[in-house]
């Protein structure tokens, strides 16, 4: 054997091979490295889906992800995206080897490609193999979010006070604050969330979210998941239903304060994952809304409404908006400072915004044009269109229903500040076609003051008690001129609308287009004549009466007989309280639309019937306090009729009136004042079942001249519409009663000033009888005669069950209410005076709140 050797090699040469050896084995083992790739990465897919799956349920529990598994996730997202760039140039770059791969058609390109794919799996083994103790700690609680506020808040301290402890009280879950757009509840939610701030009173999480009039449950979802840091991870891609039990499956275990503001409808709270608010988890949730009906629906317990400010709290915010520099540019600024704050009514909203309008105006002549456009058409005053107007608009354009609008509207008509008679408004609607009357007046009604009352909810009308029990309704003056910039079309046809009520006109305004003009309201002015004629071919109502129930009288003595001729249209016409207003000119049967005429309260001596007989399609005439009506006759002619009212009309009735009122084939309801000895009257059964409003009474000289016949008043068949009934300076032996008599619907009662009337038993069918006043009746002895009650054989009936208030006054015979103790359940106000002989008085519930006990 051969003597061995062995050739030395310089170490440079050494590392010039190994570097070799390694770039040849990234090529030659190129396809297998791939593999091991495509495979490795797919077990580190899989691990990070499992990972996330537990981290997912551990934040589901309220835990938060640890901050290293969010790094290590982050990195196999990165390392993904490059194994996929690697994986698609596969098979170019297997293509390119050659020599069982041991070289390559570009040898460069090969080497680093090679390079990459057995690093880049060196770091996917790496990523694999690392391994998580903990995936996740306690989630820290976050801040509460403060909500911005405006500068200056003025006049809710009261308010807030009251609301925050309302909230807090331990049986309260639900709290429901309500008022019209732009009172202020936004603010009073918004210190109310921010007092938590300072003090979290024991609550995990106090969750803001605004969820405005489009409902969007997800939007909601979204917002609540924020909130409470939910909204990680594979959120966005969760389904509704299950965002819903994610949110529902943390927060039941967790105390929070959920603050909702604005919602239109009832928010379904588990809708939204939210646990119902109880006692026993001690959760709270808070609304704001403009629907009283919504807080109803919402299931509150008393909800708080967020009123206009008061005069002197409105001004101090006012001068504080305009600031005191400006007050001081003259004298004479403050005085019209105060009038422009009262043109807002304690709105905060128009307050604030026509507070800084006027800031910048330092002349009085600037203030004055201020209030003159305010008092002409409020939409032109800088900041009512584009910031006051719209937002009150949104009130309008969530109400169900063009009925419900229109009425809104109509309620435009009348002049600033008035008392609003709902009966009146009503009738108005229905003759309007508004209300449709075609199934019954009554029936209608009932419509009318349904519309009425959802206005009321939704904070756009007042309700207004008079002394007089009377329903009014009132309209704040900018929630008035939305309506009328609504009705004008925004602002556009300004002449389709026209309300020009309780301005002093001494005569018709001006009008560029007649033929525009849809409703004109002229209410309440000075104007004495009705002269020319107007081309009105679209005008549907037309008043000038009173201007609302209480207010002065209106001033028209003379109305042309060609004033009425172009109005083919007109539906309403309202002349009421114009008491120098003698006549009707025989141009009205030009109306051959009308439906409604109002004549109350006026100077008409006669009717012109001539001209009366042309409106086929009068449905309603009024003709109540018209002390000087001569007679009525020829009023059949009015065959449609349906509504006639002639309560205090002092005409001479006789039996040709009787039949001439018995043949109006449609009448529905009838109010009247009548004499004692009118028989064909109190016996005609069509008149009687038809009177909502009954008084009869003597023509009083004085008691000297009192007629002797004493009169007997037969009471006999059904009286269901019968609402008041008076019987006043009469001379009556007996009210006689039938034993199917019945008053279903009398709740008020007068009897003043009666000789001869003993017992007053027919009250005994007056179930639902609320006040009754008798007064200076000297003959009386019982109210309920047992002996009578008896003739009529009543059993089983209790008088007075609904009584809320008791008048007796000078009754020196009156021994008995009743023959024994009654309950006056409903009993709450009570004046008894100069009834010495009276021996039992009503028993006294608790709840009332005025009692005079004067029996001397």
């Amino acid at each position: 054997m051969g003597p061995s050797f062995s050739i030395p090699f310089d170490p440079c040469v050494n590392k010039v091979f190994q570097c070799l050896d390694k770039r040849v084995s990234y090529t030659h083992n190129l396809k297998k490295n791939l593999v091991n790739l495509e495979t490795t990465m797919g077990e580190l897919k899989a691990k990070r889906d499992d990972l996330l799956r537990r981290v997912t349920r551990e934040e589901d529990r309220g835990l938060q992800r640890l901050a290293e598994i969010q790094v290590w996730l982050n990195k196999v997202e990165t390392i993904e995206s490059r194994v996929n760039d690697l994986l698609n140039a596969r098979n170019t770059e297997l293509q390119r080897l050659c020599l069982c791969r041991f070289c390559s058609k570009s040898l460069m390109t090969s080497y680093r490609y090679g390079k990459n794919v057995f690093l880049t799996l060196g770091e996917v083994e790496k990523l694999k193999m690392t391994v998580f103790e903990e995936i996740s700690g306690q989630a820290l609680i976050p801040e509460v979010v403060e909500q911005q506020l405006q500068p200056t808040i003025i006049g809710q301290e009261t308010m807030l006070d009251k609301a925050w402890k309302h909230l807090m009280e331990d049986g309260v879950g639900i709290m429901g604050m309500y008022g019209m757009g732009g009172v202020g509840k936004t603010t009073l939610l918004t210190q109310i969330n921010n007092k938590f701030s300072n003090d979290r009173c024991g609550f995990d999480y106090v969750i803001w979210v605004v969820v405005s009039k489009e409902f969007q449950i997800e939007k909601i979802l979204d917002e609540i998941a924020e909130k409470v840091g939910l909204d990680k991870g594979e959120w966005k891609e969760k389904e509704k239903r299950q965002k819903v039990d994610v949110i529902y499956n943390f927060l039941r275990k967790k105390k929070f304060v959920l603050f909702l503001d604005d919602i239109w409808e009832k928010v379904d709270l588990a809708q939204i994952g939210v646990p119902f608010p109880t006692r026993q988890n001690g959760c709270k949730v808070a609304f704001t809304t403009r629907s009283q009906d919504v807080c109803a629906w919402m299931g509150v317990d008393g909800s708080m409404e967020v009123k206009c400010l008061v005069d002197n709290v409105a001004f101090d915010l006012f001068q504080k908006k305009v600031g005191q520099k400006t007050l001081d540019c003259d004298p004479g600024i403050p005085d019209l400072a105060r009038n422009i704050a009262r043109k807002c009514c304690g709105l905060p909203l128009a307050l604030n915004i026509i507070g800084e309008t006027m800031s910048c105006k330092k002349t009085i002549q600037e203030w004055r044009n201020a209030i003159d456009v305010l008092n002409s058409y409020a939409a032109e005053f800088s900041g009512m269109e584009d910031k006051i107007l719209p937002l009150l608009k949104y009130s309008y354009d969530s109400l169900k229903g063009e009925h419900v609008k229109s009425c809104l509207l109509y309620c435009a008509l009348y002049p600033e500040d008035a008392s609003i008679l709902k009966e009146e408004l009503i009738e108005y609607l229905i003759c309007e076609d508004i209300i449709d009357g075609s199934e019954g007046i009554e029936r209608a009604e009932d419509k009318g003051y349904e519309i009425i009352g959802s206005l009321v909810r939704a904070s756009l009308l007042m309700e207004w008690d008079d002394r007089l029990g009377r329903g009014l309704v009132r309209m704040h003056d900018v929630v008035r001129e939305m309506a009328l910039w609504i009705a004008s079309e925004l602002g556009k046809q300004k002449e389709a609308f026209i309300v020009r009520a309780g301005v002093g006109l001494r005569e018709i305004p001006k009008v560029k287009n007649w033929n525009a003009v849809r409703r004109m309201s002229l209410m309440e002015n000075k104007i004495h004549n009705l002269m020319g004629s107007f081309e009105c071919m679209e005008l549907t109502t037309l008043l000038m009466g009173s201007g609302g129930y209480g207010k002065l009288s209106s001033e028209i003595e003379m109305i042309s007989s060609e004033f009425f001729k172009y109005m083919p249209k007109l539906a309403v016409l309202d002349l009421s309280r114009n008491a120098n207003l003698s006549e009707l000119p025989d141009g009205i049967s030009n109306l051959v639309s009308l439906q409604y005429l109002n004549l109350s309260s006026t100077g008409t001596r006669r009717l012109p019937m001539k001209g009366l007989q042309e409106l086929k399609k009068l449905i309603h005439l009024d003709l109540e306090f018209t002390r000087k009506l001569e007679s009525i006759a020829g009023i059949s002619s009015l065959y449609n009729l349906k509504v006639l009212k002639l309560y205090e009309s002092e005409f001479p009735w006789d039996l040709d009136t009787v039949k001439e009122l018995e043949s109006l084939e449609h009448l529905e309801i009838l109010t009247a004042t009548i004499n004692p000895g009118l028989e064909p009257f109190l016996s005609s059964h069509r008149l009687m079942s038809r009177s909502r409003f009954l008084k009869i009474c003597e023509e009083y000289v004085s008691s000297r001249n009192r007629h002797l016949e004493s009169f007997r008043i037969s009471l006999s068949g059904t009286m269901d519409k019968l609402r008041e009934f008076r019987i006043e300076r009469c001379r009556i032996s007996e009210v006689k009663m039938g034993r199917i008599c019945s008053f279903l619907s009398l709740v008020e009662v007068f009897i003043i000033d009666c000789e001869g009337l003993r017992e007053l038993t027919f009250l005994m069918f007056a179930p639902n009888l609320r006040k009754l006043n008798v007064k200076d009746g000297e003959d009386l002895e019982d109210i309920i005669n047992k002996e009578k009650a008896c003739e009529v054989q009543i059993s089983g009936i209790v008088p007075f069950q609904k009584l809320k208030e008791l008048y007796l006054s000078n009754l020196p015979k009156l021994k008995n209410i009743y023959w024994s103790p009654l309950p006056f359940p409903c009993l709450q106000t009570v004046e008894v005076k100069g009834c010495q002989n009276l021996r039992k008085l009503p028993l006294i519930p608790k709840v009332a709140s005025r009692v005079i006990m004067d029996s001397s």
